[in-house]
């Protein structure tokens, strides 16, 4: 019964379709040189987007009478 299970589940798809997967997967699409994740420059990076847009919004409030 386990063996039975087993083999259904290594042969869900046709063998044209698992050639298909294993070009997709042979092609290297994932195996780009990428930077390494910086985490910091990122953290900097909101900081100065939320303060850049805060100080534009005070601005365009004092601008409109609003304060």
């Amino acid at each position: 019964m386990k063996d039975d299970k087993d083999k259904s589940y290594q042969n869900r798809l046709y063998p044209d379709d698992q050639a298909r997967v294993d070009e997709f997967i042979k092609r290297g699409v994932n195996a780009v040189e990428r930077k390494p994740f910086r985490p910091l420059r990122l953290l900097i990076l909101l900081i100065v987007v939320v303060m850049g847009l805060s100080i534009f919004s005070q601005y365009l409030a004092h601008w409109a009478g609003v304060y």
